[in-house]
């Protein structure tokens, strides 16, 4: 584990803005910012957009739990929970790792998908932060996570899960994708293999980057030349990784590996290699272990990740700035491993072998 310093966890949080100073920026009363915030008659056009004004220049939002979940302490005694998609098997074994640890301490775990939407994922902060949430977990879409200052600042804590921070000084729980992929890759080499291709996730999202880079510099390492390479990325669907594992499999000197970078991107991968009768024949491994790769014939090559110990860290740190330490930001690197079942250790055509 290492650590980053960060001057803003020095500072006490600052205090969040509440109605009264809203109507004080306003130069209205209470009663008048509670109308307008609740969608009240009363309240003229005029008055209500400077109420509106005011709240947006304050960064205000309504605490939607006010009077029914406080407690003394003024938590709410809930976790927001954001996920990429909460049916991905990688997903849910990070929300049942949460789960689990907040259960031990009475609180509850109001979960989201944001389906890879930037925009989604600020509904769902803006939604779970409304209602007062103690702490943010997260797996982001956005590739800028500086709007979530404001809230930082005000003393939410907030922890990146998967995903590196970017824009923002946070506390992060990942895995070294790139050393994962170039491993994965070079264990294909190993085995003799130089067409490879390479088959990623949406090319926006920070992991399927580190990946593909990992990816090309196994080969690199190997001089592998790159027109011996293939590599299709922006997979984000069983359909889609399967359509182009077939366009490999289909075209010119197909390639005699393959490299899928996420799980689901693997199943579609495995379809592929099945409906052209190939599975025997064309080495895979996969990035991301999934329910019964190992039953499958042959068995699935992996680069195993854990996402329940990737859980439980990030629920374990929440609660300790909960709790309340003006802590340094701590990035955590979950590593990877390798486990070997026999797709990946196929060997190429005797033409195609390399020593």
């Amino acid at each position: 584990m290492t650590t980053l310093s960060d001057e803003n966890q020095g500072r006490p949080p600052r205090q969040r803005p509440t109605m009264r100073d809203v109507a004080a920026l306003a130069g209205v009363g209470i009663k008048t910012v509670s109308r307008v915030i609740n969608d009240e008659p009363g309240v003229t056009p005029a008055t209500a957009e400077r109420v509106h004004a005011a709240a947006r220049a304050l960064s205000f939002r309504p605490d939607l739990t006010a009077g029914t979940l406080r407690r003394s302490d003024r938590r709410s005694r809930s976790l927001g929970l954001i996920l990429a998609s909460v049916d991905n098997p990688f997903c849910a074994a990070v929300h049942r790792a949460v789960e689990d640890v907040a259960a031990l301490r009475g609180v509850a775990v109001f979960s989201a998908s944001i389906d890879e939407d930037p925009e989604r994922e600020r509904d769902l902060v803006a939604a779970f932060t409304s209602r007062r949430v103690d702490g943010l977990i997260m797996t982001a879409a956005s590739t800028d996570h500086s709007y979530l200052r404001n809230e930082q600042e005000s003393g939410t804590p907030i922890i990146l899960v998967d995903r590196p921070p970017q824009g923002l000084e946070v506390d992060s729980v990942v895995v070294d994708n790139a050393e994962g992929a170039r491993q994965a890759t070079a264990h294909l080499i190993r085995h003799g293999h130089r067409r490879i291709a390479y088959l990623g996730d949406l090319s926006r999202i920070a992991t399927a980057r580190l990946r593909h880079a990992g990816f090309l510099a196994a080969a690199l390492e190997a001089g592998i030349p790159t027109d011996q390479l293939r590599a299709i990325d922006d997979l984000h669907s069983e359909d889609a990784a399967e359509a182009a594992a077939l366009r490999l499999l289909d075209g010119p000197e197909p390639p005699t590996a393959l490299f899928a970078s996420q799980n689901l991107v693997t199943i579609g991968t495995i379809r592929a290699l099945r409906a052209r009768g190939v599975q025997h024949t064309v080495a895979l491994v996969g990035f991301d272990d999934f329910e019964l790769a190992d039953l499958l014939e042959p068995a699935v090559t992996v680069i195993a990740q854990d996402p329940a110990r990737m859980g439980a860290l990030a629920a374990e740190q929440v609660f300790a700035r909960i709790d309340g330490g003006h802590l340094p930001v701590c990035r955590t690197v979950v590593p990877t491993r390798l486990i070997e079942r026999g797709s990946g250790e196929i060997r190429p055509p005797a033409t195609d072998w390399t020593p």
